[in-house]
Formats: structure tokens, sequence, C-alpha cells
């Protein structure tokens, strides 16, 4: 071998080493992988049945009372309300996809306290009026089938809003009517009213797994009318053998749900399409 072999080696060498990173340096540089985080679907998407359980508290209102007398024009209010109190209930479910869901729920709602009071006129009364304050409890039992919309989804975290419809059961106890200014006493019996029923729903979701989602809601609901039993004096007789109607209750309600997807299904997300042009 001459001594020249060993040069025309290495220069053969050098001469394909700077061929292929010229090469390279013609290609498109590797595009990090994307950040999925704080997109706005989840990598995963749940459908399927689901169970859920709800615990709250309410506040709840009354429009007015009525009675014969508003025939009159005579009664004026002046302090109708109610005390907070708990309820608790529970449905079953279904997640179409993973902007809408729908659920029938069935909530017992505690007994909450009324105090009320109202003045009339009357001119055969020292000062021509007289007054009436009252005091019961109120209990509900409510059926409702509830839709909602799913906003999208920020780590874990789904803002909704939703509507429901049905029926609520409302019952009235301990009815009392104490007219001081007469020194009178009117009470009641326990008696229930069944009404059609509407609510509205806004909350946030926080998707602890795929399967189990904890929930704080709001939630408008209108009972509809109530009614005590027939009302009677303190010798128990009744003049016109009426009840007593509260007009539109209605209740603006706190709640902390638990929804669970038992056996969820699970479907990856489609990945965005990348294309790129050489």
């Amino acid at each position: 071998m001459s001594a020249r072999a060993p040069l025309l080696l290495a220069c053969g060498l050098l001469s394909a080493i700077g061929s292929r990173a010229a090469h390279a340096a013609d290609l498109p540089p590797t595009a990090p992988p994307p950040d999925l985080r704080g997109s706005l679907t989840s990598e995963l998407e749940v459908s399927g049945f689901y169970l859920r359980g709800d615990v709250g508290f309410s506040n709840q209102s009354v429009e007015r009372l009525s009675n014969s007398l508003d025939a009159l024009g005579t009664i004026e209010k002046v302090n109708l309300g109610f005390a907070g109190a708990p309820l608790a209930g529970v449905g079953v479910g279904y997640r179409f996809n993973r902007w809408f869901r729908a659920d029938v729920t069935g909530e017992y709602r505690s007994a909450a306290p009324f105090t009320g009071l109202e003045r009339y006129r009357d001119a055969s009364l020292p000062l021509g009026y007289g007054t009436d304050e009252y005091s019961a409890t109120k209990r509900d039992a409510v059926a409702l089938v509830n839709g909602y919309v799913d906003l999208g989804y920020w780590y874990g975290l789904t803002p909704f809003l939703g509507a429901g419809v049905g029926a609520a059961q409302v019952t009235l106890d301990n009815f009392k009517d104490t007219n001081v200014v007469t020194q009178g006493l009117a009470y009641a019996k326990s008696a229930s009213k069944t009404s059609f029923a509407w609510a509205l729903h806004a909350g946030i979701g926080y998707e602890v797994t795929p399967n189990f989602t904890v929930e704080l809601a709001y939630r408008y609901l209108n009972l509809g009318d109530a009614s005590t039993g027939t009302v009677y004096n303190y010798a128990g007789q009744c003049q016109s053998c009426e009840a007593l109607t509260f007009k539109n209750t209605d209740s603006h309600d706190v709640k902390l749900g638990l929804r669970w997807t038992p056996g969820a299904s699970t479907v990856p997300a489609e990945p965005a399409t990348l294309v790129r042009r050489y």
C-alpha cells in the first residue's frame, strides 16, 4: 500500500461525514410534544350510567298568605319568612357525552320553621288595625328530572348549568295564628299538597377519577303553592271553614354532591392533527 492510501481514506471519511451533516441541517427541527395541560377537553371521556347523592341547606321564602280576606283588600304583609333547614337526596342518571348528562332525583327536605306577621284594617278596633302572628313548620318531598350541560374541562374542574321539572309534596305542620289585639287564636291540622315544581342549577364538578366526581352547586327551586288544613278558632269552631294558602313557595339551595359511575367506559380523546410542509 502506498503512503498516500491512509490520506485518501481519511479524506473520504471526512467528506461522507460532512455530506450527512449538511443533509441533517436541511431537516426541520423536531417539535416538542404538545402540552395538553389545561386543555378544554379531558384526556378521557366518560360515558354511562351514574349514581348520585346530595346534601345541602335550604333558604326558603313565600310570596304571601291567602284566604277569603284577600278579596277585601285589607291585609298588609309585614314579614313572612322561613329559617334554614337541611336537605338530602339521591338519584340515578346517564352521561351521554362529554357535554350532556341527565338524571332523576328524589329528595327529602327537613322541616323549616316559619314565622310571619300581617296586619289588617278593621274600623271596629281601637287603632283601626288588627294583627295576625303566624307560626308553622314546612317540610317537602321533591322528585325532579334534570338535564345538565357541562361547559368544558380545566385541570379536572367542569362548570355546568342545568334545569329540572317535577313535583313537590309540601306539608305544613303545627300552624297557629295569634291575634294579640283581639286576643284570638286559630290553628290548623297538618296538611299536604302536591304541586308542579321546577329548578335551575349552576355549579362546578371536580373529577377525582373518571368514575368519581365531587360537585358543589347552587339551585333555585320553585315548589308551587302549599296549604294548611282547615283553620279553626281556639274554641274548635270554623267560620268559613277554609284553609290558608302559602302562595308561590320557593328556595335558594346550596348543595354538595357526589357522582359515581360504576364500570364507566373510557374513550381516548381525539388527538390534534399536526400538518407539516417540507
